[in-house]
C-alpha cells in the first residue's frame, strides 16, 4: 500500500486545508468543494485527509458499518447483537467519474429475488463511505444519474436499492468532498449547494513557495516512508487537535448575538433557502471550538461565510463564487451583539498546523465585462453592411441581456452522453421496450421477463405456485431519455455584423445559448470567421464559462470568410467524432448569410455547407440579418446546410411557436 503525502507537510493551501479540518471536527458543517487550476494538491490535501481522520467503532462482520452504539435498525447485516465491536481508521472511498450505478448503491441480484424470494445485496461505494469520507475528483464531471443518486443520499442520510418491488436499505452518511476545475464546466446547482464549504485554490506566485513545494515532493516521491517519519510528529499534534476539537465542539456556545450577523449576512448576500445559515453556523462553531474556545466570535462568523457562502451567492453560470468582503465586515459591525462581537473582522481564526488564515483568493476564472466596450459610433450602426474590403478590427462590442431561449434539438434517437437535451436510449426514462441484457441486468422488465419464461415452465418441472425463472429468461427494459450533445457555434465576426448594435445583439444570442446548453448538460464549441480565415476560439468543452470569455472579447472587422467558417467547424466535427462518437452534434451559424472574399465565396460556401448535409448533421442558422431590405441569404445557407433558419427575435422563447418542430421537420425533409 502506498505511503500518502502528509497533510500537514502540504505547502501554503491555508484554506483548503482548514474547511477539510472544520470538516473533520464536525461532520455535519457538510463536506468541501474544491475549486481550482490543475496541479494545486487538491486531491493530495484530500487523500491525506483520511490519516487524521480518528477512528471509528463498528460492529463486528457488519459490512454497513454500523456503529456498535446505535446500530441501523434496517440494516441489511442486523438485526446486530449488543456486544462485539472493532476499531479501524476511518475510510476514504473514492467515487470514480465514470462509476456505474451498481457500483455506487450496490448490486441486488434480480435473479435469486425472482426465482428464490432472496434479497442478495452486494454493497457498493455509498455503503464503504458510510462514516467516513466519499471523495469525487472532477465531481462536476460526474454523469447525472449519479449526482441525483448522491443527492438523495445527502438529504437522507440512507441509499436505496429499488428492483422492480424488491427494495434494499442502508445508511449512508459520509463527508462529502469533491474537486473541480472550473475550465471543464460547472456542477449542477442542486449539487453546489449540498456542499457545506467551498474553496477557490491556485497555485503560488512566490518562487520560494514553489520552490518547496517541489523539493517536499521530489523527497516525497524518492522515500516516502522516510518523508511520513520526518512529518509525523506534526501529523500526531493535528490529529490530537481534532480529537480535542470534537470533544469540546459540544460545549461551544452559539450566542444570539452571533446567530444574528449570521442570518444578516445570509440575507444581505441574498443567498437562497436557509441551509446557507445552517452551514455558516456549524461552521463557527467549528471555527471556536478548533480555536479551542467555547464562545462563537464575529471572527468566527467572518471566516465561516468565507467559507459557506460564495458559491451560493451564484445567480448564473457566469458569475464568479466570491464575497465583497468590504460589504461583509460592514454587516458584521452594524448587527454585532453583545455575545458576539470579537475583535474587528479582520483577525485569523486561530493559526494552528494545517489551519492558517483563510482569506479568499480572487476568482481568475469568470467573464469580465470591458467598461470601454461601449466605444466611439462607427459607420454602419444603422446596421447596414460596410464595404467589403475597408472594414479594419474593431474592438469588442458589449452583450446585451441574455434571455430564454426556444429548445433547439436534434432529430432522432441518440445513445450519448446523459443531459437534457435530445431524445436517446438511456439508463433512465420512460420504458419503451426490451431487450436481452449485454452484461449484467440493471433494469428489469418484468412484463417481458414472464412472458420469456411463461413457454417453459411444464419442461422445467414446475410444480409450486412460484416461477420458474432461468438467467435466459431475463429481459433488461430500454429507456428513452435525454442526452447533452455537441453545440458547436460558427459565429461570423466580420465587417458586416460588425455595427455595435447589431453585434452586441449577436452576443447575446449566443450567451443565451450557452446559458441554455450549460442547463442541458451540453459541450460547447466556438469557431469565428472574419477577414481571410476562421479561428477555433473554444475547442468543445464542458465548460460554458470558458465560452463566455471568449465571446466576450471577440474582435469584429474584415471580410466574410463563410466557407472558411463552416470548413473549419467541419474539420472539429470530424475530430470530435473520433473522441466521442455517441456524442451527437447541433451546429449554430450566427450570420447574415453573406459571403466575400476569395474567388466564388457563396458557391464556396454552399459546398462546404452541403458537407453538413450529407452527413446529416443538425444544424440552425440565427439570421442576423437587419434593415428594411433584407436578402434571404441566411434562409439559404439553411436549405444549403439542410437544417433551419431562426431570426433573433424568433429564437426567444416566448415568441413564435413550433422552432423545435421547424428544426426536426427540416431534417426529415432534406
Amino acid at each position: 500500500m502506498s505511503t500518502p503525502f502528509p497533510f500537514t507537510a502540504v505547502v501554503g493551501q491555508d484554506d483548503l486545508r482548514l474547511a477539510l479540518l472544520l470538516n473533520a471536527v464536525s461532520p455535519a458543517v457538510g463536506g468541501v468543494l474544491v475549486r481550482g487550476e490543475k496541479g494545486t494538491a487538491k486531491s493530495t490535501a484530500v487523500r491525506a485527509l483520511s490519516a487524521l481522520m480518528p477512528e471509528v467503532d463498528v460492529v463486528s462482520g457488519c459490512r454497513f458499518s454500523c456503529d456498535p452504539d446505535s446500530p441501523d435498525p434496517g440494516c441489511p447485516d442486523g438485526p446486530h447483537e449488543p456486544g462485539a465491536f472493532a476499531s479501524r481508521p476511518a475510510r476514504m472511498v473514492e467515487l470514480p467519474v465514470g462509476a456505474s450505478e451498481d457500483r455506487l448503491v450496490g448490486a441486488l441480484d434480480i435473479e435469486r429475488a425472482l426465482a428464490e424470494g432472496v434479497k442478495a445485496f452486494e454493497p457498493g461505494l455509498l455503503a464503504d463511505a458510510h462514516r467516513g469520507i466519499l471523495y469525487v475528483d472532477e465531481v462536476n464531471l460526474l454523469h447525472d444519474h449519479l449526482v441525483d443518486l448522491l443527492l438523495d443520499a445527502a438529504a437522507m442520510g440512507a441509499s436505496y436499492v429499488e428492483r422492480e418491488g424488491v427494495s434494499v436499505r442502508h445508511a449512508a452518511r459520509f463527508l462529502l468532498v469533491g474537486t473541480m476545475n472550473p475550465e471543464e464546466g460547472e456542477l449542477r446547482p442542486q449539487l453546489l449547494d449540498r456542499f457545506g464549504l467551498t474553496v477557490e485554490v491556485a497555485a503560488s506566485r512566490e518562487p520560494d513557495q514553489r520552490v518547496e513545494v517541489v523539493r517536499r515532493r521530489l523527497a516525497h516521491d524518492d522515500d516516502p516512508a522516510g518523508f511520513a517519519v520526518r512529518w509525523a510528529d506534526e501529523e500526531a499534534a493535528v490529529r490530537a487537535r481534532i480529537v480535542a476539537a470534537r470533544e469540546l465542539l459540544p460545549s461551544v456556545r452559539l450566542g444570539d448575538g452571533a446567530l444574528r450577523q449570521i442570518a444578516a449576512t445570509c440575507a444581505a448576500f441574498e443567498v437562497d433557502g436557509m441551509r446557507a445559515d445552517i452551514v455558516m453556523a456549524r461552521t463557527a462553531t467549528a471555527l471556536a471550538a478548533w480555536a479551542g474556545r467555547t464562545e462563537v466570535l464575529a471572527e468566527d462568523v467572518r471566516q465561516a461565510a468565507l467559507l459557506a457562502l460564495p458559491h451560493r451567492r451564484r445567480r448564473n453560470p457566469f458569475d464568479a463564487p466570491g464575497l465583497d468582503e468590504d460589504k461583509l465586515d460592514e454587516t458584521l459591525e452594524e448587527f454585532g451583539g453583545q455575545d458576539g462581537d470579537g475583535p474587528d473582522g479582520d483577525d485569523d481564526p486561530g493559526p494552528g498546523p494545517g489551519g492558517g488564515p483563510g482569506g479568499q483568493p480572487e476568482p481568475d476564472d469568470a467573464p469580465r465585462s470591458d467598461g470601454d466596450a461601449a466605444a466611439r459610433p462607427e459607420a454602419g450602426e444603422d446596421g447596414e453592411p460596410q464595404p467589403s474590403g475597408g472594414a479594419g478590427e474593431q474592438s469588442p462590442a458589449r452583450a446585451a441581456e441574455p434571455f430564454r431561449t426556444k429548445v433547439l434539438s436534434v432529430p432522432g434517437l441518440g445513445e450519448g452522453a446523459a443531459g437534457r437535451r435530445s431524445r436517446a436510449r438511456a439508463e433512465h426514462g420512460r420504458t419503451i421496450g426490451a431487450r436481452r441484457p449485454r452484461g449484467a441486468l440493471t433494469k428489469l422488465h418484468l412484463a417481458a421477463t414472464v412472458q420469456a419464461a411463461a413457454p417453459h415452465q411444464r419442461a422445467r418441472g414446475r410444480s409450486g405456485p412460484g416461477l420458474v425463472v432461468r438467467r435466459d429468461d431475463l429481459r433488461q427494459a430500454t429507456r428513452e431519455g435525454r442526452e447533452g450533445n455537441l453545440v458547436l457555434f460558427v459565429v461570423d465576426a466580420s465587417g458586416s455584423m460588425a455595427a455595435r448594435q447589431r453585434m452586441g445583439a449577436v452576443k447575446g444570442a449566443v450567451l443565451s445559448l450557452l446559458l441554455d446548453a450549460y442547463q442541458r448538460r451540453d459541450k460547447v464549441g466556438l469557431v469565428t470567421f472574419r477577414g481571410a480565415a476562421a479561428d477555433v476560439a473554444l475547442p468543445p468543452t464542458s465548460s460554458v464559462d470558458a465560452a463566455a470569455v471568449r465571446l466576450e472579447s471577440l474582435p469584429t472587422g474584415g471580410r466574410t470568410p463563410l466557407a472558411a467558417g463552416l470548413l473549419k467547424a467541419h474539420e472539429v466535427l470530424r475530430v470530435e467524432r473520433l473522441r466521442d462518437p455517441a456524442r451527437r452534434a447541433l451546429v449554430v451559424v450566427v450570420t447574415d448569410g453573406r459571403a466575400t472574399g476569395g474567388p466564388e465565396p457563396v458557391a464556396l460556401a454552399g459546398r462546404a455547407a452541403r458537407l453538413f448535409a450529407a452527413e446529416g448533421t443538425a444544424s440552425v442558422v440565427v439570421d442576423c440579418e437587419s434593415g428594411p431590405v433584407r436578402l434571404g441569404l441566411a434562409g439559404q445557407l439553411a436549405g444549403e446546410l439542410g437544417g433551419t433558419a431562426v431570426t433573433l427575435d424568433e429564437l426567444r422563447a416566448d415568441s413564435i411557436a413550433g422552432l423545435v418542430k421547424d428544426v426536426q421537420g427540416s431534417r426529415r425533409a432534406a
